[in-house]
C-alpha cells in the first residue's frame, strides 16, 4: 500500500502530496487519527484528505484507514526474495511461493473494492446488451488477455483477445458505445496499448485498465483497477505480475458470473461439460 502511495505521489496535486507524505512518515499514526487532526498536520482542508484517499484508489478516508491499518498491522508486506544463482531447488520453491503469496495478501489489503465493482458492473452491462468485450495485452500480458477471453466466453460473453498491436488498434477503431475493452499491462507504458485504449475511448467504448498506479495507462482508461507490486517491469521473466493479473481477471469473472446469475449460467455450463465428455478418456 505504501509503495502504491509513493508511485502515485508525483501525479497528485501539491495539497494531496502533503497528505501522502504524512501517511508515509507514520502510517500507524495516520490510521489512528481523526480527519480534523490529519488535516491540521498536513496543513490542508478536511475535504483534501478525503480527495487524497480517492486519488490513490480508495473509496474514502474510512476505507483508506481500514486498509492502511491492515497493511501495517497484519505483517504481510511484500518480501521480495530474489532467486540467486546458487540456490537449491528447495530454496527456489520457497522463494517463488513466498513471493506469490505475499503479493496476493498485499493485493487483498490494497485493492480498491470500488474499482473492482465499477469494472464488474461495466462488464456485466456489456454482456446484457450483447455488445463486444475485448481484452488487450502485450507480451506476458497478452497471455493474460487470452486467459480472460477463455474465462469470459465460457460465461456466454461475446469476448475476444488481441496481443498484436496492429490488431488492437484496428479492432479498437471499430468499437462503439456499449462495447467494453479491458487493457492489461504490467508497466502501463506500452505504446500500442496506450494507442488502442485512446482510440477505444474516443469511439465511446468503456475502457477498463488493469495496470500499475501512477503509470500513463492508469489515467488513460475510464476505470482503473490497480495491480501494484514491487517486481520491476523491466525484468526478463516477470512472474508475480502475471499471476497477480490472472487473479484480478478471476475476481472480475466471478463477479460478472454472479451478476449474470446461476439460473442462466448453469444450463450453459452443463451443456458445455456434456459436449466435452467425448474429448476425454474414460
Amino acid at each position: 500500500m505504501l509503495d502504491r502511495i509513493r508511485a502515485c505521489l508525483p501525479s497528485l496535486a501539491p495539497a494531496e502530496q502533503r497528505v501522502g507524505k504524512l501517511v508515509l512518515a507514520d502510517p500507524r499514526r495516520f490510521a489512528s487519527l481523526p480527519v480534523v487532526e490529519l488535516a491540521e498536520l498536513a496543513h490542508v482542508s478536511k475535504p483534501t484528505v478525503v480527495r487524497f484517499c480517492r486519488s490513490v484508489g480508495y473509496d474514502g478516508l474510512a476505507d483508506f484507514k481500514l486498509k492502511l491499518a491492515g497493511s501495517v498491522s497484519e505483517g504481510v508486506p511484500f518480501i521480495h526474495r530474489a532467486v540467486d544463482m546458487d540456490d537449491k531447488t528447495s530454496d527456489v520453491m520457497v522463494k517463488v511461493i513466498d513471493n506469490t503469496v505475499a503479493a496476493f495478501l498485499k493485493y487483498r489489503n490494497d485493492a480498491s473494492v470500488s474499482a473492482i465493482e465499477k469494472a464488474a458492473t461495466a462488464l456485466a452491462a456489456t454482456y446484457e446488451t450483447g455488445r463486444h468485450i475485448e481484452f488487450y495485452g502485450a507480451g506476458n500480458s497478452g497471455i493474460v488477455a487470452q486467459d480472460a477471453q477463455h474465462k469470459f466466453f465460457r460465461l456466454g460473453v461475446n469476448a475476444i483477445s488481441y496481443s498484436d498491436g496492429h490488431m488492437q488498434v484496428m479492432s479498437a477503431s471499430m468499437l462503439r458505445p456499449g462495447d467494453c475493452v479491458v487493457v492489461i499491462s504490467n508497466s502501463g507504458r506500452t505504446r500500442d496499448l496506450m494507442d488502442a485504449c485512446d482510440i477505444a475511448r474516443r469511439n465511446g467504448a468503456t475502457t477498463i485498465v488493469i495496470t500499475a498506479s501512477g503509470s500513463p495507462l492508469a489515467t488513460a482508461g475510464e476505470i482503473h483497477v490497480a495491480a501494484d507490486h514491487p517486481e520491476g517491469y523491466d525484468r526478463y521473466s516477470p512472474m508475480v505480475s502475471r499471476l497477480l493479473h490472472l487473479m484480478v481477471i478471476d475476481i472480475l469473472a466471478t463477479c460478472v458470473a454472479l451478476r449474470i446469475g446461476g439460473a442462466r449460467l448453469q444450463p450453459l455450463l452443463q451443456d458445455m461439460k456434456d459436449n466435452l465428455r467425448s474429448k476425454r478418456y474414460t
